[in-house]
């Protein structure tokens, strides 16, 4: 994979930084940052080379089309006071707007684009359509560099088709994301454990598939959990159950056996009745949840469990909550599987999404996990074992 070092000399280079900045509002206020502030290191590094640096990254989903509501301003504000000084966003993303902020910076200054996501081409299944838009960005910029480790599993003008045009490179983040992840899921030290959570099965189907013939233990909890307790022949009340996959889980299970890997389950559940934050909750029984109950977070004897089976690990992987986090009374499961990797001696890996979320909505210490991914999708197929677009493009 190509790094900056390849693009050579870049004083008074224009370089166009593809950043993911998608971040959480409340409003027009940044709920967690931990995206913005993953983007310096990369940005400041193009500076001090003397370059001048184009941001461009999405925000939401506005559809094709401009919304305010989706403006990266938010995103521009806090990247300013990280780099502390300033960024000056365009009011569009290839228009007159942008041609004239492109045109007026000076090396040593930061412009951003407007959303890149305003423009239907961003994302079309049309290569013809992505390329055009991808050459209009090309022509402010005299090199490419692919930063937005969220974004490297898609197809789209910003991050792969523009990469075929300019001079491209990986900016730090994606070179310590794609390094870390290979580290895990390449050459893992053992024992190896994975933890796995999250709302639906279905979304870790490829993933499960794949570590089934390279982790020592998965360690299931979350919403996709229930699935494989009712694959057990356990009633699972009201919680979140993807009945068309249950056949699919009694073939992972039976395969975990086969080869030896170790699946290990919530033994309790704290169960409520309603997903709400001050539903009415106990213990219970993994193999006992009433019938009108919700299972919202794996037990307190599960976590302990749970934080036994991470406890002698070399190697952590995790990805997806426990339970219900953002609700005081379904955290701490999560919280467990957090300290747990903490403590442990391995190397550990958070594979960004909500597990990221959680970590700093809990209020742990970052540095004390070796690797926090900013792509929660990105971080996924490559556990998966998949070929991501983005990254391919960079290959040298």
């Amino acid at each position: 994979m190509k790094t900056i070092e390849s693009l050579g000399d870049l004083t008074g280079k224009r370089v166009l930084v593809r950043s993911d900045l998608n971040v959480p509002l409340d409003g027009t206020t940044i709920t967690d940052d931990g995206r913005v502030r993953a983007s310096v290191p990369t940005i400041k590094r193009l500076l001090d080379a003397g370059a001048t640096v184009i941001v461009m990254a999405h925000l939401g989903r506005p559809g094709g089309t401009p919304d305010q509501k989706y403006s990266l301003a938010p995103a521009a504000a806090r990247l300013a006071e990280l780099l502390a000084q300033p960024v000056t966003l365009a009011e569009d993303l290839v228009g007159d707007s942008a041609a004239a902020t492109v045109k007026s910076a000076k090396p040593g200054d930061v412009v951003m684009l407007e959303n890149v996501r305003f423009d239907a081409r961003e994302t079309s299944k049309v290569d013809a359509e992505r390329e055009a838009l991808a050459s209009e960005l090309a022509a402010f910029g005299d090199a490419f560099v692919s930063d937005g480790f969220g974004v490297v599993h898609r197809k789209q003008a910003s991050v792969f088709d523009i990469a075929k045009i300019l001079p491209a490179a990986a900016g730090n983040l994606v070179q310590n994301e794609v390094e870390a992840l290979s580290r895990a899921v390449n050459e893992p030290a053992r024992p190896y454990v994975v933890v796995l959570g999250g709302s639906k099965v279905s979304d870790k189907l490829g993933v499960i598939a794949n570590l089934l013939g390279k982790a020592d233990r998965l360690l299931i909890g979350g919403g996709m959990v229930f699935t494989f307790l009712a694959a057990k022949g356990y009633g699972v009340g009201n919680s979140l159950l993807e009945e068309d996959q249950i056949d699919k889980v009694k073939g992972y299970l039976a395969t975990a056996e086969a080869n030896g890997v170790e699946i290990v389950l919530p033994t309790d559940i704290e169960a409520a009745s309603a997903f709400a934050a001050d539903a009415d909750h106990k213990v219970v029984s993994a193999d006992a949840i009433p019938a009108d109950s919700i299972g919202l977070d794996i037990g307190p004897d599960s976590a302990k469990l749970f934080a036994s089976k991470i406890a002698d690990a070399k190697t952590i992987v995790w990805n997806g909550p426990m339970g219900v986090f953002e609700f005081e009374a379904f955290a701490a499961g999560t919280k467990a599987v957090a300290q747990a990797m903490i403590d442990a001696d391995g190397f550990s890996v958070v594979g960004g999404g909500d597990s990221a979320a959680a970590v700093r909505g809990l209020g742990f210490d970052e540095a004390g996990f070796g690797h926090i991914s900013t792509g929660g999708g990105a971080s996924l197929e490559l556990l998966e074992g998949k070929v991501l677009p983005g990254l391919a493009v960079l290959e040298a």
